[in-house]
């Protein structure tokens, strides 16, 4: 065995059980010890007004499943946070290339971007109700606005750090001013681009969560902002917890996409 067939052995995974290594049993394990935890404190310790168990969190959501309510909040919650997330990322990465790519670009665009990333989408849902009407529209133009930004700073970052050297040699192999854009610039800027997607999903999830406590009738933000008037604490962390567990599932399909699909370019960045 040489250096370098050691060097591409996993690091140590500990014992592997039912074809599963130690490594991948630490996480579930860890999260149910904290659940049992939680029950344990919850039903000995703790009020249940201000904490309640899980088991009486599972029939919050059981109840509210029999309503029909709860597909229903987190149906129309990821489809606006996804659907805001894409739309943002697409006009961000053409604009972030641009603004890397190009000094003029740069000078004229870039005293916007860093002026309006500082002012919040909450502090525009008025404003854009007015605009674009109490609809799903308005709610989906404040995401894609929120996570627009984020994708936009991480795409120029990546360009503007791409070495020379190698523009310079695809340069010297005769490449034209195009060819080394979509050849060399965009593939090399694709792990910044990947980064700032995720962030942006995540920033996503905080937006739309705020939109619809103060401007929406339905949504996992809705639910939880409404559920003070009902005193249902169980249904408030019914819609906690669901922000949480598809906030992970989300993050762990865009780490999918990058580990199998664009792999070859943002390898490193999929790892965490």
């Amino acid at each position: 065995m040489d250096l370098a067939d050691h060097a591409e052995r996993p690091a140590n995974r500990g014992p592997r059980f039912f074809g599963l290594s130690g490594g991948n049993l630490v996480s579930p394990a860890a999260v149910v010890c904290g659940l049992l935890i939680w029950e344990v404190a919850a039903r000995n310790f703790i009020d249940p007004f201000f904490l309640p168990s899980v088991s009486a969190i599972f029939a919050g959501a059981v109840e509210l499943h029999q309503q029909g309510l709860l597909l229903k909040h987190v149906s129309i919650s990821l489809t606006r946070i996804l659907v805001g997330w894409a739309l943002g990322s697409l006009v961000a990465i053409p604009i972030g290339l641009m603004v890397g790519s190009f000094m003029t670009a740069k000078r004229i665009i870039d005293p916007y971007i860093h002026f309006l990333r500082f002012i919040p989408a909450i502090a525009l849902v008025t404003l854009f109700i007015v605009w674009f009407g109490v609809g799903e529209l308005s709610k989906i133009l404040l995401v894609m606005y929120a996570t627009s930004f984020i994708v936009m700073i991480n795409t120029a970052t990546g360009v503007v750090t791409i070495h020379q050297n190698k523009k310079l040699a695809a340069q010297t192999f005769g490449a034209s001013v195009m060819q080394i854009f979509w050849r060399v610039t965009v593939p090399a800027a694709m792990p910044s681009i990947y980064v700032g997607m995720r962030l942006a999903l995540a920033s996503s999830f905080l937006v739309i969560v705020a939109v619809e406590m103060l401007a929406a009738e339905s949504g996992l933000g809705f639910l939880i902002w409404t559920s003070k008037l009902y005193f249902k604490i169980d249904w408030m962390f019914v819609g906690i917890f669901l922000l949480g567990f598809f906030g992970l599932l989300t993050d762990y399909a865009w780490k999918m996409v990058g580990k199998h699909a664009i792999g070859r370019y943002v390898r490193a960045s999929a790892k965490y």
